[in-house]
Order: C-alpha cells, then structure tokens, then sequence
C-alpha cells in the first residue's frame, strides 16, 4: 500500500533507494513495474518533465504526466508545479538512443491505477493520509495518493473558527483527513475538524482557575472569542486594544459542558510568531459513520454523519 500513499512518502525508503542505487537495480524495477519516486529536474518548453538518475536520463511525456492532460481537464500548470518536487511513476521502457540508456516513465498509469483499485472502494468517513499542496482562501488541496488531489475545505479544518488555511498549514505537511463526500465527477471533498476530538476530550485538558494560552480568533460586542485548541473556544469579556490573531494569556472563570461554553478573563493580549504545532489527531486510523462534537447533556446537538 505504500505506493498507494501521497507522492513524497516513498523517496527517502530504504527500497526505493535502492531500486535508484544503479542501472542494474533500475532494470529490474523496470520488468517488476515497481513504483518508484525521484525529485524533477526541470519541465521543458514541450512540458514534458525530465529526472536524471546519475546513471541514465527519464522523461514523463507530456500525457503521462497526469490523468486529465491529454483530455485537456487537467491544466498544464500541474505539470509545471512539479518541478522540483518528488513524483511518483513505473517505468515504460528503457530504450538505446544517440546519447545514451533513455527511460520513459509514466505517472498517469499510476494515478488511473489508484484511481480504479482505491479511490473507488473509499468511502465517506475512512480516514486516510494526506499531504498538503497547495492553499487558497477556501480551502487546501492534499494529495490524497499517486498525486491525485482532494479539496479540504476551510469550514472542515477546525471548529474554531480561522481567517485563512495557512493558519494551520504549510504547503508540504503530511496530515491526516477522512474523506467526506464524491460529487459527480469524481473529486473528493475531505475533512479534518473530527480528528481533532470532541469539546469533551478537548475540555479535559483545561480546570477552572487556570491562566492558560490562546489565540484571539473573533472580536464581538458582546466579547472576545478566543481559541484554546483548533477544537475548542472560549468567551472572553471585551477588552480594548484586543486584536484578531494575537496570542493571550486567558484565566478560565468557569466551564459549563452542558451549554459547551467556557468564560475566559483576558489577562493579557500580544502579538508573537510562535512555531505552529502539530495537529493532534484522537482518531488516526479507520472509519467513523457519526462524529457527535456536543455533549450528550449539551441542549445544542453538534455532529457529522459520513
């Protein structure tokens, strides 16, 4: 299944290494089909992209970069982005030219494999590995295997509430997702938010009386919103001078479960570039068919159905 992982995942394996070690292992990864991975050199003028082994020269034709170019569904800047990074492919063929062994490798076969043995038995609700590749305002797209993309929508990264994906996520981080829903034409839309535990097991890690870190997220008449994990948030009474996106320092006054509420006292307000921390995920593996945010006594009912 490891060939099935998002592309970046098989580069630095002690099998991949060493089916790229020499021409001989090459070879043989050639007639077993093996997948293999290795950074791009450069894309040229025809947009077919060019990876030098040491030992012999590949290419991936313009068509076999990826499913949907030869259609034209699929835009050549996919190709071009590329460059520079690992990408996955089974060599076609290892044929004598002028100037040398020249290998002709194939990404699509690879992508229309995932496609038809495992994208076709997800299903809403299984949690699976996913590599970030690129953010927007809406949303991250995470190749979700073979270099095949999925959309993470904003709404779907956290509870709590965020101005921008880049608040959670770098281009390049290895994340976990559960994939949510299939429209029509294949393209999978992905959630994250139930991984990151209910307000139960995230209330656990605060008590009444603390002075605890935050985030302003939100500034309302009626007070402050402000984040204590990416799945859980508390109100602070209004405090001039308080601006959306500074760290605080927050003293809990009281929480109320039943109401999924916590009253925080702001005690201090700042701006600060800490390093952002890494998900913490209470589910990593597996399928969920119901994620119940909410307490059983909450009035409020907060969940997901897959």
């Amino acid at each position: 299944m490891m060939s099935y992982l998002p592309e970046g995942f098989l580069i630095n394996t002690k099998e991949n290494k060493l089916c790229l070690s020499s021409i001989e292992s090459f070879t043989k990864a050639y007639y077993e089909k093996t997948p293999l991975e290795q950074r791009v050199n450069y894309c040229d003028c025809e947009h077919n992209l060019h990876i030098d082994f040491g030992f012999i020269h590949g290419i991936i034709p313009r068509e076999e970069c990826a499913i949907g170019i030869s259609e034209g569904t699929t835009r050549d800047i996919a190709i071009i982005a590329r460059v520079n990074k690992p990408v996955r492919f089974i060599i076609d063929e290892i044929k004598e030219t002028a100037d040398g062994k020249l290998a002709i490798l194939s990404r699509k076969k690879l992508q229309t494999d995932f496609t038809e043995n495992v994208i076709s038995k997800f299903l809403p609700g299984d949690i699976i590995d996913a590599k970030v590749t690129h953010i927007e305002n809406f949303g991250v797209f995470c190749d979700i295997g073979c270099g095949i993309n999925g959309l993470l929508p904003i709404d779907n990264i956290s509870v709590s509430r965020i101005p921008h994906p880049s608040v959670r996520f770098s281009t390049g981080d290895n994340i976990k997702v559960i994939i949510k829903s299939f429209d029509d034409y294949g393209r999978v839309t992905l959630t994250h938010k139930e991984l990151l535990g209910t307000w139960e097991e995230n209330a656990r890690f605060f008590n009444v009386g603390e002075t605890v870190s935050g985030i302003v997220r939100s500034i309302e008449n009626y007070g402050v919103f402000v984040e204590l994990t990416p799945n859980l948030s508390g109100l602070a009474e209004y405090t001039p001078n308080v601006t959306e996106g500074q760290h605080t320092s927050v003293f809990i006054k009281s929480i109320i479960p039943e109401k999924m509420k916590f009253k925080l006292i702001i005690v201090d307000s700042f701006d600060a570039e800490y390093p952002r921390k890494k998900p913490h995920y209470f589910l990593n593996e597996g399928h969920i068919d119901t994620f119940r945010y909410s307490p059983e006594n909450c009035i409020k009912n907060i969940e997901t159905t897959f």
